[in-house]
């Protein structure tokens, strides 16, 4: 499988090897996962944390992530996008290998009318704003494996769940309380509600996941829940930014995190967005050679699933977020580039971050577009004319003329 193929995949078995080699050389980094050996019974305040694997669905492994040995303040470390992002790689790789996974095999309609007990105490934990101590046993011992993925955060060794404690009463939101016994809400409204009322979006995720948001419910593998989480909060998002007026001037925010750089120009234009990404030789998935990958939506909106994988939508919730606070409309035109500090993969939460980071920083103004354009490429590290025939969006802003043009 060429190195290409490998950024498209990021490790979801398209090559159909047993295991990726690219995953494989960071299971050896020393962590909890090398001293589990043997272990069949843990406990440890969990952050809260759950996990739905994908593997086999509709019948998946479910259950409760538990770091063994950690204080609360620690624990609720390993959810915390804000405080992770203070950390180096290492640090995280570190930190995250701590959370055991436990997980028993569940059918995803059993979230519906739950009567597994595992299921209701997994469900009872996910409730929780703060962590939650927790005892997990285990049919046989641990094995010894860190999971990396290019949507989710470092996770440590699993188990096969075979029973649980909760051993407190978990703190649950008032407004999560009442939303999650409203099943005649859709879950998008539920979701975007809770959003609205400040409860994290991890939290949000955790909910969707297993089973307690929306009409009809299910199980969904984590994965999956958190690009659903991105996705959906972002088309209410984009709901109203369509009602705001345009931004006056081109701006062009520049920042990232973790090796992931990013240039976002704001264009006075009806809302539409690309997003260009390049990995750079040497970044996790890329090897030796260069990548690059576009995609993007019109004032239509996105059709289909983007080939950029989760961290579009990651990517264009960071800017819609931007654009709903300052109640303006533009057109998005945002590069990311994948630089050999990436070495190790992290999760779709370090897009969303460094959009985030960037927009919050000073915007430059500039009068053109070809101008902005040449700011962005001093910046860039990979050539503009590797990147720039990706970029389709910006020959329809430099060709096609506005209303404005004629008025």
């Amino acid at each position: 499988m060429s190195h290409n193929q490998c950024v498209q995949c990021k490790g979801r078995g398209f090559c159909g090897r047993p295991a990726c080699p690219i995953l494989e050389k960071f299971r050896s980094i020393e962590s909890y996962a090398t001293a589990s050996k043997g272990v069949t019974s843990i406990f440890g305040a969990s952050p809260p944390a759950i996990f739905i694997g994908r593997h086999d669905y509709p019948s998946v492994m479910s259950g409760p992530m538990v770091p063994p040995d950690m204080s609360r303040n620690e624990s609720s470390m390993l959810e915390d996008p804000k405080q992770l992002l203070g950390m180096n790689i290492d640090q995280i790789i570190a930190a995250r290998s701590m959370l055991v996974r436990a997980g028993a095999r569940m059918k995803v309609k059993d979230a519906a009318d739950p009567k597994d007990p595992l299921l209701l105490k997994s469900q009872e934990l996910a409730l929780s704003m703060t962590p939650v101590d927790t005892e997990v046993w285990f049919n046989k011992p641990l094995s010894n494996k860190l999971k990396f993925d290019s949507v989710l955060t470092p996770m440590g060794p699993s188990g096969d769940l075979k029973d649980m404690d909760i051993a407190e009463n978990p703190d649950v939101p008032k407004k999560v309380d009442y939303l999650v016994y409203d099943d005649d809400a859709l879950a998008k409204d539920v979701v975007s509600e809770l959003n609205s009322s400040n409860i994290s979006q991890e939290h949000i995720t955790r909910l969707l996941s297993i089973g307690l948001l929306g009409k009809e419910r299910k199980l969904v593998p984590t994965r999956w829940s958190i690009t659903a989480v991105d996705d959906m909060l972002g088309k209410e998002m984009l709901r109203k930014v369509r009602d705001n007026t345009l931004i006056s001037n081109i701006m062009l925010f520049s920042g990232g995190a973790f090796g992931n750089h990013f240039e976002i120009l704001l264009i006075p234009r009806a809302f539409s967005y690309e997003l260009i990404e390049i990995w750079m030789p040497r970044a996790v998935w890329s090897g030796g050679s260069t990548w690059i990958g576009a995609d993007g939506e019109g004032t239509e909106g996105k059709k289909g699933y983007s080939i950029l994988t989760g961290g579009y939508y990651a990517a264009r919730l960071g800017v819609l977020e931007y654009l709903n606070s300052i109640r303006r409309q533009a057109t998005v035109f945002m590069i990311r580039e994948i630089r050999p500090d990436y070495w190790a993969p992290l999760g779709v939460w370090v897009i969303r971050e460094a959009v985030r980071n960037a927009l919050q920083k000073p915007p430059q103004k500039f009068e053109s577009i070809d101008t902005a354009l040449s700011e962005m490429s001093s910046r860039i590290h990979t050539p503009a004319g590797s990147w720039r025939q990706k970029a389709s969006l910006i020959d329809e802003l430099k060709y096609q003329k506005t209303l404005d043009f004629f008025l």
